[in-house]
């Protein structure tokens, strides 16, 4: 792994998980009719899994609204396994989709391939070699002058970096709202949380990566090396590449006071400890419909009117609404993740939880009222965490950015493997191509 360090957050090695989609529900899954024999030969047969069991428990995910069966499971022990599977698919005659599995909080399917492999990622930690999450503080040795950072792997949990870097006095400057989401994944966003207004998302304060793209070749990349690669992965949506990451900045607040004072380390806990709460009286393994938007400040107060008092004045689901504000200049444009043009917009996060399966359906009715408001409205809002069924939709969601996406899939992933559930892609690249030019 790289070893250069930047003023940031901290380093880390990060395989990114593959991001948000939507994927076909089992009976609309095209037949992949089977991997390549060939596959079976290399060196990681022995850690591809076929067993029904297996490929079950990765058929599903936190959203528990799509379902779609893998042909095999690849347990790596190593990034260089990751490369082998990709670089076999990009050359086969037949390639064959592959996605990552960290804890499964995909909303909608984003790590599902019927007719592919899924990679489970939390295997990088069960190998018993060298440790994944490794803390270097500031001042010690040949590192004195250096800020301080950390190295942890896509797979591990930010709960988990979180931890390592307290027995050193030191923090993440973001965290996300929940804790129990891999690096890989979060990044593969943006990664947000309550301190993103003033540092920025999680991909801001990235400094090195060692990308896995999508013919097998793997790539050192920063803002100074390989750029374009660089800021082509973080935020997108992992159809550009696989990840291994530096990132640096670690800070710390020792705490907040609110109605009652709490502790920096409870307040970033505290969805974790609802989740506990949830999962004791057996309603967090329900579907979640959630809708995560990116709303411009000139229009929040239309919002307000449009969706708050008018299509759930009525209503009241299960679940929780998260709202705060973050500026755009701690964003960087040249990262694929598109934000709305205002200089402050807001983060609506709709965390509904579905308890029965009219819920499912009324709260699918609600948000497709919510987007048709904001359209009819030229709301100008973007989608976090984006599901879109169409390349039209992306289109209109990458704006100006689309056409440089395409160049990018073309020139990083030109068979189109990677991150399918995305559904960005459903048809050839030159089609896509010339719907940018139209």
């Amino acid at each position: 792994m790289a070893t250069t360090r930047f003023v940031g957050l901290f380093a880390l090695t990060i395989f990114l998980c593959l991001a948000a989609g939507e994927l076909l529900r089992p009976s609309m899954a095209a037949d992949a009719g089977g991997l390549p024999r060939d596959l079976f030969s290399l060196g990681i047969a022995s850690r591809i899994c076929t067993d029904r069991n297996s490929t079950a428990r990765a058929s599903t995910d936190f959203g528990h609204m799509f379902e779609a069966t893998p042909e095999a499971v690849l347990l790596p022990a190593t990034p260089a396994d990751i490369a082998d599977l990709i670089l076999f698919s990009a050359s086969s005659p037949a390639p064959f989709p592959v996605a990552a599995l960290g804890k499964g909080h995909s909303g909608r399917g984003q790590t599902l391939v019927p007719g592919g492999v899924v990679v489970d990622m939390r295997a990088l930690g069960r190998g018993g070699g060298a440790p994944r999450i490794n803390v270097s503080a500031a001042g010690a040795g040949a590192d004195a002058a250096a800020a301080p950072y950390v190295d942890a792997g896509g797979e591990q949990l930010w709960a988990d970096v979180l931890r390592a870097a307290l027995e050193h006095g030191l923090a993440p400057r973001v965290c996300t709202d929940y804790l129990h989401l891999t690096v890989g994944g979060t990044l593969s966003n943006a990664g947000i949380g309550g301190q993103a207004f003033r540092h920025g998302p999680q991909i801001a304060n990235v400094h090195e990566l060692d990308v896995i793209t999508g013919t097998g070749e793997m790539v050192t990349c920063s803002r100074a090396k390989n750029s374009e690669l660089f800021f082509a992965v973080l935020g997108g949506l992992g159809q550009f590449g696989k990840m291994e990451a530096l990132l640096r900045q670690l800070s710390f607040e020792p705490g907040f006071v609110f109605a009652k004072d709490v502790t920096y380390v409870q307040f970033l806990e505290r969805v974790c400890e609802e989740e506990r709460v949830l999962r004791s009286a057996g309603v967090w393994d329900v579907p979640h419909p959630w809708l995560n938007l990116f709303i411009p400040r000139s229009r929040i107060l239309d919002f307000d009117a449009g969706v708050f008092k008018c299509i759930f004045r009525d209503a009241n689901p299960a679940g929780r609404i998260l709202m705060y504000p973050m500026n755009k200049d701690r964003w960087d444009d040249r990262m694929t993740t598109a934000t709305p043009n205002d200089d402050v917009f807001y983060n609506v996060a709709l965390l509904w939880s579905a308890l029965s399966a009219n819920d499912v359906e009324q709260l699918h009715r609600d948000n497709k009222a919510v987007i048709a408001f904001c359209e009819k409205a030229g709301i100008g809002y973007k989608q976090y965490l984006p599901h879109h069924t169409s390349q039209d939709g992306w289109l209109q969601h990458f704006g100006v950015k689309w056409s440089k996406i395409i160049e990018l899939k073309a020139k990083y992933d030109p068979k189109a493997i990677l991150s399918p559930g995305q559904r960005m892609f459903l048809s050839s690249l030159a089609n896509a191509a010339t719907r940018a030019v139209a």
